[in-house]
């Protein structure tokens, strides 16, 4: 932790001469304000047998907003900052909240409250996901979490790399003296991409993540992953890890695009090292999704993000995506579960502000032994959503 705290003072420090050049120069100050409303709606066929009488969360039909920001983005010369305020479900908090610098074309720092470089999930934000709802084995793995950070990242040409210090979330909610100790870590994502055209895209990488302990007055990591729905939340993996001294994740990415096809496909492999006698606990997971327009002009490529690009107007998308997450590790105790998930989403882009989504998944999970859930569950679920977002 004493680590960040230098690198992020240094960092500060040496930007201070770039600022005050910027300034001499007299550069032009923009800003600009963002914003977003998620409105849901969602049926569940099956998977409450048994869940009252086990004291397990049931599924419930309904509508939401599970989400509604606002904030602006402002840039100045080589100077950016954005900040945005979240609303859902009665709790307001603090979302992206940082300032960039771009050193030259290729190459910009960070440093705030945002989300690292960190696979194929870093590039989009939770309401620009194509499958409607982040992947469960994303979602697991914690893959993208907003951290209190400092990031470097190069971009150029067939490489892109993000290399990040970071203390955890929680000192965005809490100071160290109510911590007591804060936890760090240090990660970053390797991409290589030998074509990288819009409409012609091969892009293969590897993420890698190391993090001291969260929870349980930093001596343990807890990993869950709700049922994917926002209208009722259902926890579907659940595995809390004690005695533990630290973990490395890891995981591979692939992308591919041709015209108006993409897939992509990502793999997570944890190991939370543990003391005192206990065994290492193991994890894996992984996920595929296709992508096809079957009205529109071919998927453009996000180069600076590593990742898809947002689809034109007037575009209506097929996505076919499958989830699976092996949270159970008999030789450590821990059976979290293993759930599968399979989904069909359609996406139509109405306008540069609108879309409309319509998806049904199917969600299964075993082997939980877990307090008040049952060991194994299954729904359906159908779900719409109108989001608007500027």
């Amino acid at each position: 932790m004493k680590l960040c705290s230098i690198i992020l003072a240094a960092a500060a420090l040496c930007a201070l001469p770039a600022m005050a050049a910027d300034e001499n120069n007299a550069p032009k100050f923009k800003i600009n304000p963002t914003g977003r409303i998620l409105m849901d709606g969602a049926v569940y066929m099956g998977g409450n047998d048994g869940a009252e009488a086990a004291g397990d969360t049931k599924f419930v039909d309904g509508v939401a907003i599970p989400d509604i920001r606002l904030g602006a983005k402002a840039s100045y010369g080589k100077w950016k900052a954005k900040i945005d305020v979240g609303f859902g479900y009665g709790k307001v908090g603090l979302k992206d909240t940082y300032f960039e610098f771009d050193i030259n074309d290729a190459n910009f720092l960070r440093g705030g409250y945002f989300v690292p470089q960190w696979g194929l999930n870093s590039e989009t934000s939770s309401s620009m996901k194509p499958s409607y709802e982040e992947p469960s084995a994303n979602e697991f793995f914690n893959a993208n979490p907003r951290l209190l950070a400092l990031m470097w990242e190069y971009d150029k040409g067939q490489f892109l790399a993000g290399t990040s210090v970071f203390a955890e979330a929680a000192a965005m909610t809490n100071n160290a003296t109510a911590m007591g100790k804060q936890a760090w870590g240090v990660q970053t994502r390797l991409v290589w991409r030998p074509r990288h055209a819009d409409g012609d895209v091969i892009q293969t990488g590897i993420s890698l993540n190391y993090s001291s302990p969260t929870a349980d007055d930093h001596t343990g990591f807890t990993y869950s992953a709700n049922f994917p729905t926002r209208v009722s939340k259902v926890t579907n993996l659940y595995a809390a890890v004690d005695h533990a001294r630290g973990l490395f994740k890891l995981s591979p990415e692939f992308l591919l695009i041709k015209g108006r096809i993409a897939f992509e496909a990502q793999y997570y492999y944890m190991n939370i090292f543990r003391k005192d006698g206990f065994a290492n606990y193991h994890a894996h997971g992984a996920y595929g999704m296709f992508r096809s327009q079957l009205i529109g002009k071919g998927y453009a490529y996000n180069h600076a993000d590593g990742g898809v690009a947002t689809p034109a107007k007037g575009t209506l998308e097929l996505v076919l995506g499958y989830n699976y997450v092996d949270a159970s590790d008999s030789a450590a105790s821990v059976h979290g579960g293993i759930s599968n998930d399979a989904n069909c989403t359609f996406n139509y882009y109405i306008n540069n502000w609108m879309i409309a989504r319509l998806r049904y998944s199917y969600t299964d999970v075993r082997d939980r032994v877990v307090a008040d859930l049952l060991p194994k569950r299954h729904v359906n679920t159908l779900e719409a959503r109108l989001q608007i977002i500027f």
